[in-house]
């Protein structure tokens, strides 16, 4: 057994999976640490994976050579496409998963990864050697060196799980906490902060009557995560179903209040806004009669079901109480209550872009400890903090991603600039620019990229490469093909669209909002051929019907994002002082002092920054 390895990843949740991962497989020796074998990338939450622009992110993980979207096709139980009424920028995959079959699949995965090795234990201290971080020991007494150290402890650092007025250390229900490492940072300079979130009970399915409840199916042809053609879409579905809280259930609720660890000052730690707990939504809507609830199952083989939008840490039997006043579940029976888990994090603004502290060299956070939640920002923030790990160790240049190339950029970005006051959770509305990026072209806006780097691999990107072709074919076919009145006026008849009167071209009417290219095939004859000659996937009939209905917003798009990257490239000198700028304000000074952006671009980010303080940096560094 090796006590040396070029990389040590803390944690083996979702973003301990994905560094490790990524790290091994670009070369480096690895070691994952984790203090339970049976529960790699454990679905601690909902056992669901994407969502609105979160999975986007999980393309975009896949994309870069990830393993989430795999993982996740090959464990589906139900798959939806969310926001289809909306635009395509805000079309968002999102798939209930079998919770043990996900982390059984995970294990497998890293266990067959060659480079990776995998030790049970718990982490209690960084080793350092001056102001590189050089190995850690653990509660074992075990010393294991290596060249870069990445902490992914999700909710463990210092846990504390709340139910009433009970209180548990803990990282999750049946885990222990993390205790030692928020100290010995501490100590070193670190800011150290304390979050909260929750998760609600987990009941019982033979003791639901389901029949009371409106079923909520998955798409009809369920698409998948990964861009790869090997891995097959989801065959059988589970249906997940909505139920309703009711005045009765709220007044039962709120006679749990004054017990309460949010409102009686037991958590002080700042809780999500965007997941409230089902107290915490009585009282910001205190108008409501009613909330709407999700049933999601967590596997094909349990009856085991989880209770989407009841989080809460009231006393049990306060929730037990509420939840058989709720129609449908009567007679339910628990498996176990819910609970709040309070735990430290680190502001993020104290990490470069590449996930690397500024205080300690090859020092990585990635995941819930840098103030976010969510499975999938979690696992970004690990793969991203994997391929940086192993290109400073290697010499190679560092790995980041802009703002207009990737939603991952824009998470990074945001946390690294702009700092966290409540737990971070990825929507469309924080990305600039939405039509660019697509859960539908995160392949093509990626692949190469890790494929130059050494992530993707070569099926990967002959993949890209195929579709690039097969686009380029369809478009121009698009654009040169005029269509005879005769050929498709049964079908705009049949949808209502206006009949051609003379030749248009395809294009032309492609760019009609009801005109579906994929149900034109069929009815037009050299189309048809043509799709079948050059074998034209589905999806590439989708992104060229995008493109010619929204090519004038995605240009625009195009040309914002270019002009605002040339800030990109004006760097700031890692040795500059910023308070000797008397021409700037002094909380811009601050600001900048505090985060210690790389270029004027990032500068401009940073809240308290203003336009007259960029312009000032502007002259000294040049336009």
């Amino acid at each position: 057994m090796l006590l040396h390895y070029d990389i040590i990843v803390v944690g083996a949740g979702h973003a301990g999976c994905e560094a490790a991962a990524a790290a091994a497989a670009l070369g480096s020796t690895t070691l994952l640490i984790t203090m339970d074998m049976t529960k790699f990338a454990h679905m601690s939450c909902n056992p669901a994976v994407g969502g609105v622009a979160k999975g986007q992110i999980v393309r975009e993980i896949d994309a870069l050579g990830g393993r989430m979207g795999i993982i996740t096709d090959k464990s589906t139980i139900q798959f939806r496409m969310l926001n289809r009424s909306k635009g395509p920028a805000m079309w968002s995959p999102r798939a209930q998963c079998d919770k043990a079959r996900f982390s059984a699949l995970w294990r497998r995965e890293l266990e067959q990864q060659e480079n990776l090795y995998i030790w049970q234990d718990q982490v209690v201290r960084l080793d350092f050697d001056g102001d590189r971080v050089c190995g850690v020991e653990t509660v074992l007494g075990v010393h294991f060196s290596a060249e870069a150290v990445i902490l992914t402890n999700g909710t463990f650092l210092n846990g504390l799980m709340h139910v009433g007025r009970s209180q548990m250390q803990g990282g999750r229900s049946g885990d222990m906490a993390s205790i030692g490492l928020s100290d010995q940072l501490r100590a070193l300079g670190f800011e150290v902060g304390r979050m909260k979130t929750g998760t609600p009970a987990r009941l019982d399915a033979r003791t639901i009557r389901f029949d009371l409840l409106t079923p909520q199916y998955g798409d009809e042809e369920p698409a998948k995560f990964s861009y790869l053609s090997e891995i097959e879409p989801v065959k059988k579905q589970l249906p997940c179903y909505i139920a309703y809280t009711s005045l009765a259930v709220h007044d039962t609720l709120r006679k749990g209040f004054a017990d309460s660890p949010l409102f009686n000052g037991t958590i002080r730690g700042i809780g999500p806004r965007y997941c409230p707990s089902i107290e915490d939504k009585l009282r910001t809507f205190a108008d409501k009669n009613e909330h709407q609830l999700f049933l999601e199952p967590e596997g094909l083989e349990t009856t085991e079901y989880y209770l989407n939008g009841f989080s809460s840490s009231l006393p049990w039997q306060i929730q037990f109480e509420a939840l058989k006043k709720i129609k449908g579940l009567e007679q339910v029976h628990l498996f176990r209550s819910g609970y709040a888990i309070e735990y430290d994090y680190f502001p993020p603004v104290q990490l470069f872009h590449t996930m690397e502290t500024k205080r300690v060299r090859r020092l990585y956070f990635a995941g819930q400890i840098n103030g976010t939640t969510g499975y999938e920002e979690a696992a970004a923030q690990g793969l991203m903090a994997g391929i940086n790990a192993h290109c400073s160790i290697v010499g190679k240049e560092e790995f980041v991603l802009r703002r207009d190339e990737a939603y991952i950029g824009v998470l990074i970005d945001d946390l690294v600039t702009k700092g966290v006051d409540e737990p971070y959770r990825m929507f469309t509305s924080r990305a600039e620019y939405r039509i660019l990026l697509r859960q539908d072209n995160a392949d093509l806006r990626l692949t190469e990229k890790s494929y130059r780097l050494g992530l993707a691999g070569e099926n990967r990107y002959r993949a890209v490469c195929k579709k690039q072709e097969q686009m380029a074919q369809l478009t121009d076919f698009v654009k040169k093909y005029s269509l005879l009145p005769e050929e498709v006026n049964p079908y705009l008849e049949e949808i209502g669209s206006s009949p051609l009167t003379q030749k248009r071209k395809l294009q032309e009417i492609l760019a009609r909002n009801e005109i579906s290219l994929r149900k034109l095939v069929p009815q037009i004859t050299a189309l048809a051929h043509f799709v079948k000659e050059y074998e034209i996937t589905d999806e590439v009939i989708d992104h060229i019907e995008m493109q010619s209905k929204y090519g004038g917003y995605i240009e625009r798009e195009r040309l914002a994002a270019e002009k605002l990257n040339r800030l990109e490239n004006i760097r700031i000198r890692d040795d500059f002082d910023f308070n000797s700028l008397h021409s700037i304000t002094i909380e811009a000074r601050q600001k900048l002092s505090r985060v210690r952006p790389k270029t004027i671009g990032q500068a401009a980010r940073i809240p308290g920054v203003s336009p007259a303080d960029i312009n000032v940096l502007l002259i000294y560094f040049g336009r």
